[in-house]
């Protein structure tokens, strides 16, 4: 609609409307002086033809020309010009008549004998009146009734209707040939608006893209020698000047603001990890300073005490060593600094390798696994990062599996797509609270502070899995069910 309007506002449009309401006014005032001056003016020529007929008639009888060749004469010229002739004498007798249509015509200058409107006479002098007037079949004629010197009266009759007819066909013409100019006229418009506005509307655009920053499009030089030619190499010299000076800065910001971020994010990462390992490292490093200390000034003098301390230490030394691992894995998804390695493979067989690496927990915790794919389901992903979602959510429902209605049970589904894959992993237990759905996925959160250190994660399975599927930008989540809780995640369909 917009782009409409616009070409109303342009100069080829005006330049077109602008003939066209020209020609327009051309043609219709060629009508209008038509319907006026036309019929006025064979009014006059045809009035003046019948003046000049009614001297040579009234100049035959001064004459005395031979009575025979008159009457030839008169209807030569009657045949000619399409009059009817009527002479007759003082005391009414006809002495001649073209006699075409003897008793129309006498009706005629009957109807005009007796016809006394001033407005239907077109002429009068103190001889002859000539006049419009109608017969008894309404039909209109010109009808000049004069008096020959000779005592005579003289009757010329003219049909007006070709008048009338004439005035239509012309007005018509006038109206056909004004369409043709017209239509013609508007192509040349056109053409010409076009040759000439063609260049400025490209210059337009051009200076236009420039103005976006966009130097792309160049003014297309010709062979003339003209300002818009001149116009045009110089909007081409100024935009190539442009364009490198942007792209130089352009390229100099880039670098600036890809360094400004690099430092931002290492800086930012340094912190959250120092936060992080600061805020987790407290309780193992009090743990194994107590349990060094007791070891060191010989706490318990028996060997399976010393045994236990030196396990003690060990295992947390484990959790340390683990824990940060962990955390710098983190740093680098959430910062964008892991690349992955993403191909096609099985995700049935992936999670069959978990179970089977799950199966001493879960025979200890008496857990019922449901697992019932059986064909492959090609998924394309890194396969090394979706284990570790696949095993943080199971071994977390392992954790929370609880009795409902005497039963433990895990249920791992896969659900196909138009072009993902999900997979949920479902254990029976008690519900998350509603509060803390959204903060369950954030470092070290744990719900359910009453468990001890030896059942208890490190805190960060969900965020690593938060951050893994973030850099898929692919849905992840926990809904509660009726009987326990269900967390999912989606992959891509594999790749062809």
């Amino acid at each position: 609609m917009q782009k409409i309007k616009n070409s109303f506002k342009s100069v080829r449009f005006k330049l077109f409307f602008t003939m066209c309401i020209v020609i327009a006014v051309i043609v219709l005032c060629l009508v209008a002086i038509n319907n006026v001056v036309l019929e006025s003016f064979y009014l006059y020529s045809k009035t003046k033809t019948v003046r000049d007929l009614y001297k040579r008639i009234n100049s035959y009888y001064n004459t005395n020309q031979n009575e025979y060749s008159l009457d030839d004469e008169l209807r030569r010229i009657a045949y000619n010009n399409n009059f009817d002739i009527f002479i007759e004498t003082d005391n009414n007798i006809i002495i001649f008549s073209t006699d075409r249509d003897l008793y129309s015509t006498i009706d005629t200058i009957t109807n005009a004998k007796n016809y006394n409107n001033n407005n239907s006479v077109i002429y009068s002098d103190n001889n002859i009146k000539i006049s419009r007037v109608k017969d008894k079949y309404n039909a209109n004629y010109i009808l000049l009734s004069g008096s020959l010197d000779n005592g005579y009266n003289l009757y010329i009759s003219i049909p007006a209707v070709p008048i009338e007819e004439s005035v239509q066909i012309s007005n018509k013409a006038l109206i056909l040939i004004g369409i043709i100019i017209l239509l013609i006229s508007g192509f040349i418009a056109s053409y010409i608006s076009k040759k000439f506005t063609a260049p400025i509307l490209e210059l337009n655009e051009i200076t236009d893209k420039m103005a976006k920053l966009d130097f792309s499009k160049k003014y297309r030089i010709v062979d003339a020698d003209d300002e818009i030619n001149e116009l045009g190499k110089n909007i081409n010299t100024m935009s190539d000047k442009l364009e490198r000076t942007i792209k130089q800065l352009r390229e100099n910001n880039s670098e600036l603001e890809k360094d400004i971020e690099e430092k931002s994010k290492i800086d930012e990462m340094r912190k959250q990890f120092i936060s992080d390992v600061s805020h987790e490292l407290k309780t193992p490093i009090a743990l194994i300073q107590g349990y060094a200390e007791g070891l060191i000034e010989n706490v318990s003098n028996d060997e399976e005490s010393r045994k236990f301390y030196a396990e003690v230490i060990l295992d947390e030394s484990n959790k340390m060593d683990t824990l940060v691992k962990q955390l710098l894995e983190l740093m680098k998804l959430e910062y964008g600094k892991r690349e992955f390695n993403n191909s096609n493979f099985d995700i049935v067989e992936l999670i069959n390798e978990v179970i089977r690496k799950c199966r001493v927990m879960i025979e200890e915790k008496n857990i019922k696994i449901k697992f019932e794919t059986k064909k492959p389901v090609i998924v394309f992903a890194d396969e090394f990062y979706i284990e570790q979602v696949i095993t943080n959510y199971f071994t977390n429902a392992i954790k929370h599996a609880m009795k409902v209605n005497e039963i433990k049970e895990i249920e791992i589904r896969i659900e196909e797509k138009e072009e993902k894959i999900r997979v949920s992993v479902f254990n029976t237990g008690e519900n998350i609270s509603e509060e803390n759905i959204p903060k369950i996925w954030g470092r070290f959160f744990k719900e359910d502070t009453s468990r001890n250190r030896a059942e208890g994660g490190t805190g960060i399975g969900l965020a690593l899995v938060k951050a893994i599927m973030n850099n898929y930008e692919n849905a992840y989540g926990v809904i509660n069910k009726e009987n326990g809780v269900e967390f999912y995640f989606e992959l891509n369909n594999e790749k062809r």
